[in-house]
């Protein structure tokens, strides 16, 4: 029985609690890239699972393709794994362990007459299986016997033939509806391949087909969870595992995939965003992976909840971003303490404060958390404010500062702009104002201020890096819209903005990378791994509303 009482059910709950029987699940990545967001629904899904009935998840790297493969994906999906809040059962699993085991079980299936070496090149293959409404035909090398096919195998491990000379195919059917039936191959050779597990100790690699239900099978697994593309495979599948003598036979459950509107999820299309320098790197913050959305400043506890939220089911998964997005923003708004920062700066003299004094102002951490305490924030004649927040010609509805009006600083005072400084260009570079001695955290009985704002002491504020992220497109379905043009003509300009000349407050000093605030009236920022390079810089993770809204209803 599940121990998750709260937890939303869902058919493969219902499956479980039917068959009333261990859970053992997998999360079997393929290295060959970093992981990504549809990849932690699944993480949540069986490691979760794993959770809630006592039961155990094995991480097992499915490396049979190593010329795309290396120690680095292997490394970035472990600590993916971790970050979200997982452990695996035992020592993480490599279908390269099960290599030996696997080429014994290709063996059973020759000596059963249920395997032949096929010559036919790839192109011929293609033509013999045949189509959706057309059956294949038998391979000329179908019939071949056992003792020959034996030794034919023998040769291709022992590396006598050259890559695509032949291949080792299961003897199924070639007239079978099923196209994934008609004798499909379950090894290749590939020579010249150092493999990150095994070396040079293999010329030939097992087929995913051929390998995962062994894989599972071998580990005793009781539920192998995977998504609605692998529903054609499932009778491949139960073939493998009926027709030899394994273990245990565990049980193939499909369910959708998830599609993210404004993103790809294909490592094809991902690596090519890395490899053509459209993006940094696997982790840069406008990337759907896991690492991405970390150093953009999501949580795990946000990622899980997302996950919650849009549940498992056999029917199409496709996801507004503004519910990932409101995931973050509820996590962030309970959690990240407030600090002000201020990114397009103006500066401000208050003309009546007396130059050599600093006063230190406590404001609160959280205004809705009183546990999260206070801080200090030091006040001093000279402040810088966002260049957003004054107007020399403003409308009625203008709640900021104008000249000959007032506004009061957050957690501060009320000042009165009574002059505007310009350059020789007509560009104003600074604002002469009075601040009211009496109104430090209060305002006078009677007297109206239009509204509050943030701001920073220039004496006390620390230089910053702010760099402004939004959606990679500009598209909903990119790769739908690539099917009449290329998927990068979707990409969105404005994704990624840099602001070079911004100040935080001064309490900001000792944030440490991965931290998280809400920089008031501006966002949810977190610090970047480049803060160690000797500057503050801050990624923002998400607005303070969803600004997509609005265009998403007139586009």
């Amino acid at each position: 029985m599940s121990s998750s009482i709260n937890t939303p059910t869902h058919f493969i709950r219902n499956i479980i609690d039917q068959n009333k029987r261990g859970v053992t699940t997998r999360f079997p990545p393929e290295p060959n890239g970093y992981l990504h967001i549809g990849h932690a629904k699944s993480i949540c899904l069986n490691f979760g699972l794993a959770e809630d009935y006592n039961g155990r998840c094995h991480l097992r790297f499915d490396d049979t393709n190593p010329h795309k493969e290396n120690a680095e994906f292997i490394e970035a999906i472990k600590r993916d794994v971790t970050w979200l809040g997982y452990t695996w059962g035992g020592e993480p699993r490599f279908a390269s362990d099960y290599f030996e085991q696997l080429y014994q079980y290709a063996v059973e299936l020759i000596k059963k007459n249920k395997a032949y070496v096929c010559d036919l090149s790839a192109e011929e293959t293609r033509v013999y299986r045949g189509t959706l409404t057309e059956r294949g035909k038998d391979s000329p090398y179908r019939n071949r016997s056992i003792d020959e096919n034996l030794d034919l195998f023998a040769r291709m491990r022992a590396g006598k033939f050259t890559d695509g000379q032949c291949v080792l195919r299961a003897k199924i059917d070639m007239a079978a509806p099923n196209i994934n039936l008609r004798d499909p191959a379950i090894y290749r050779i590939r020579h010249g391949v150092i493999h990150h597990q095994t070396g040079e100790a293999w010329c030939m690699y097992p087929m995913y087909d051929f390998t995962h239900c062994l894989s599972d099978a071998i580990e005793a697994i009781t539920y192998s969870l995977c998504t609605l593309e692998f529903e054609d495979h499932r009778p491949l599948y139960d073939w493998f595992l009926d027709t030899l003598a394994v273990p245990c036979h565990p049980q193939q459950i499909e369910f959708s995939r998830l599609e993210l509107q404004y993103t790809i999820t294909s490592k094809r299309k991902l690596s090519q965003l890395v490899d053509e320098g459209v993006v940094a790197n696997w982790d840069d913050p406008r990337m759907p992976t896991i690492a991405g959305l970390r150093r953009r400043g999501f949580t795990p506890a946000s990622l899980r909840d997302f996950c919650r939220r849009i549940g498992v089911t056999k029917s199409e998964n496709n996801v507004e971003m503004s519910v990932l997005e409101s995931c973050i923003r509820e996590d962030l708004n309970d959690n990240a303490p407030r600090r002000m920062a201020v990114l397009h700066p103006l500066k401000v003299v208050l003309t009546n404060y007396d130059e050599d004094k600093t006063e230190k102002i406590s404001a609160a951490n959280h205004p809705q958390k009183e546990e999260m305490g206070q801080r200090t924030v030091p006040f001093s004649r000279e402040l810088y404010i966002d260049r957003e927040d004054f107007r020399e010609e403003a409308p009625k509805k203008f709640k900021r500062l104008v000249i000959g009006g007032e506004v009061r600083l957050r957690n501060a005072y009320v000042i009165r702009c009574d002059m505007v400084v310009k350059d020789a260009e007509g560009e104003i570079i600074e604002l002469h104002c009075s601040y009211d001695p009496d109104t430090l955290g209060k305002t006078p009985e009677g007297r109206k201020v239009k509204g509050v704002i943030h701001w920073v002491s220039a004496a006390d504020a620390i230089p910053a890096e702010i760099r402004l992220y939004d959606r990679l497109f500009t598209q909903a379905h990119p790769d739908a819209n690539s099917l009449e043009g290329n998927f990068l003509d979707y990409l969105n300009p404005d994704s990624l903005r840099t602001l070079t000349h911004c100040f935080v407050e001064a309490s900001l000093a000792s944030a440490q990378v991965e931290d998280h605030f809400q920089f008031e009236r501006e966002g949810y920022f977190t610090v970047d791994p480049d803060h160690h390079q000797g500057q503050l810089v801050f990624n923002r993770t998400v607005t303070l509303r969803d600004s997509w809204a609005k265009i998403e209803k007139t586009g």
